[in-house]
């Protein structure tokens, strides 16, 4: 993680310098504002990379001595198949037309967000993906029987 945080360092230190020149030259508040906000965003993450990795015992990606074999392995739990990000984005499309065409929009966007954040947030809790974030090992483990048999839904 050393290396990913020096790299968002020096992202950040060059929009740094890039937004001092850019405000010398053209004094534009909008592409100097745009500039500084970038650079802040990749300091935040550097710093985060940085502090964490201080942290952390060193990852075989971060060993000049590592084998491929010592990364082999789960890497994570990523969502195979979700409605919700399409229904997040339906609901943002609705604020942006409420700031446009009316504050009814706006206030139906919104709620429909917060439903929707919701739902994101507690898919793998609930219903038919209760268990599916789980390895059937660890669901036997822990008392609860698996929803499914498969990895995936449909398979």
């Amino acid at each position: 993680m050393r290396v990913e945080g020096l790299l968002f360092a020096a992202i950040s230190a060059f929009l740094g310098t890039i937004t001092a020149v850019y405000w010398l030259l053209s004094r534009d508040p909008t592409g100097t504002t745009a500039l500084a906000l970038s650079g802040g965003l990749a300091f935040i993450i550097g710093y985060y990379l940085l502090f964490t990795s201080r942290r952390m015992d060193a990852r075989p990606e971060d060993r000049p001595d590592a084998e491929i074999g010592e990364g082999a392995g789960e890497v994570g739990f990523f969502a195979p198949h979700s409605w919700w990000p399409i229904l997040l984005a339906g609901s943002f499309s609705l604020v942006g037309m409420g700031l446009i065409f009316g504050r009814f929009m706006l206030i139906i966007g919104a709620g429909a967000i917060a439903v929707a954040i919701v739902g994101f947030t507690f898919e793998f809790y609930l219903g038919i993906n209760r268990t599916q974030a789980n390895t059937i090992g660890a669901l036997e483990a822990m008392g609860e029987s698996p929803t499914s048999v498969h990895k995936f839904l449909g398979e």
